[in-house]
């Protein structure tokens, strides 16, 4: 479709995304999900055409990593700059929180002049979501009591439950992979655990994957060991969302059952939920001695599962034998970034490139976001950045040198 097409196609979708933060998928209607895909591809195809989607003359997008990060890191810089804002990443250990400073009193005294703020926070399960609630609430206050004079909106950048700007990325690849949203029900989707030598990796990826392609017809499997299950309450939600679209919902315990027929596999490790659990209590008790003893015991029961890798045998069955591979990365590549990984580094090298179209949709996901919660009428704003025809790039100035 044309840039027109695109925008008239955006103008139908009755959304709310309006003045809202954008904290898990889940609470997002299919409506508002849509118009994150329309509005992060239309920004895309814009830059493609060298017309530049800047709406701010000034402003900051904040983002505070909790944890370490590269793409979303960047992907978040990217999405602010390429609307015309200038980015401050908040580092925690040089601000005066170590000092006592309260969530409350933090939110207020960096969003002055903020538009936004990107908050990853995936380290503690049971707080991540929390915190990044807590910080909405004291906004809140910041604006009702005229501290502030517009209310920042909050983008997660990942949390203990969810990783919508992975997630939505996700989804947006998968659509232009097959077409359209409505060719991918029935497509068969096999969310699978995968050996790693690391331990504590998060839940968030595999939880967002399940709750979010189960909305859209498609066949989820969840595959892992037994005993590496996920938070209970999200599997049941994703066993729900399959039901009323149409699609299904199945947990196994073998991956080389699991890919059999798939269309995609992603396979991806996570630590189990109860080691999340004992995790978060003693990383809040500052138990390290005991940290190091739970590392120890993940780790040897990670070793357990090491045929849990996905090869190119496990490839010849998927379906064609040559299904759609994901990651979010970086993947543990066997041979390549450790001895044994989450994948195969023949498989790994043949899908490498598409893995970066993959995360090549992540700036614009999250550009859509803090665009959607900007503007109330975001097809009639795109409109008319269409129409001013603002080169992003002016072609005659760069080669008069």
């Amino acid at each position: 479709m044309n840039i027109t097409e695109r925008i008239e196609n955006l103008a139908k979708l009755k959304s709310a995304l309006y003045q809202k933060d954008f904290l898990l998928t889940w609470e997002k209607s299919e409506a508002d999900l849509k118009a994150i895909l329309e509005i992060a591809g239309l920004l895309k195809q814009l830059r493609a055409e060298n017309i530049s989607p800047r709406v701010f003359d000034s402003g900051l997008a904040v983002s505070i990593f909790r944890d370490n990060s590269t793409r979303t890191r960047f992907s978040y810089a990217s999405a602010a700059n390429l609307l015309g804002l200038a980015v401050q990443d908040m580092d925690e250990t040089k601000s005066q929180i170590a000092h006592g400073e309260t969530v409350r009193e933090t939110a207020n005294m960096i969003s002055f002049l903020t538009d936004f703020i990107g908050i990853r926070d995936d380290m503690y399960l049971g707080e991540g979501n929390k915190y990044m609630r807590e910080v909405a609430s004291a906004l809140d206050e910041g604006f009702e009591k005229k501290v502030l004079p517009s209310r920042p909106g909050i983008v997660n950048l990942q949390c203990d439950m969810d990783h919508p700007t992975q997630s939505m990325a996700d989804l947006l690849h998968l659509k232009n992979t097959f077409g359209s949203l409505e060719a991918l029900q029935g497509k068969k989707i096999v969310m699978s655990w995968a050996y790693s030598p690391s331990y504590g990796k998060p839940m968030s990826v595999p939880q967002g994957i399940i709750a979010l392609m189960t909305r859209f017809g498609m066949n989820v499997e969840l595959a892992y060991p037994e005993g590496y299950d996920l938070i209970p309450e999200i599997v049941k939600l994703a066993g729900k969302n399959a039901k009323e679209s149409g699609g299904s919902f199945k947990v196994s315990h073998s991956m080389s059952e699991a890919v059999k027929d798939a269309d995609i596999v992603y396979p991806k490790s996570w630590a189990p939920y109860h080691i999340m659990q004992e995790r978060t209590e003693l990383l809040k008790n500052k138990d390290v001695k005991a940290l190091e003893e739970l590392e120890q015991q993940a780790l040897k029961n990670n070793a357990k599962f090491k045929d849990w890798e996905y090869s190119a045998e496990m490839m010849k069955t998927t379906k064609n034998g040559d299904s759609l591979y994901m990651h979010c990365l970086p993947a543990d590549i066997s041979g390549v970034s450790c001895a044994a990984g989450e994948v195969e580094g023949a498989v790994f090298e043949k899908y490498r490139i598409k893995t970066y179209h993959e995360a090549g949709y992540k700036p614009y996901i999250i550009a859509a976001m803090l665009f959607a919660n900007k503007f109330e009428r975001p097809a009639e704003v795109l409109r008319g950045i269409f129409e001013r025809g603002l080169k992003r790039v002016d072609s005659l100035q760069l080669f008069s040198f």
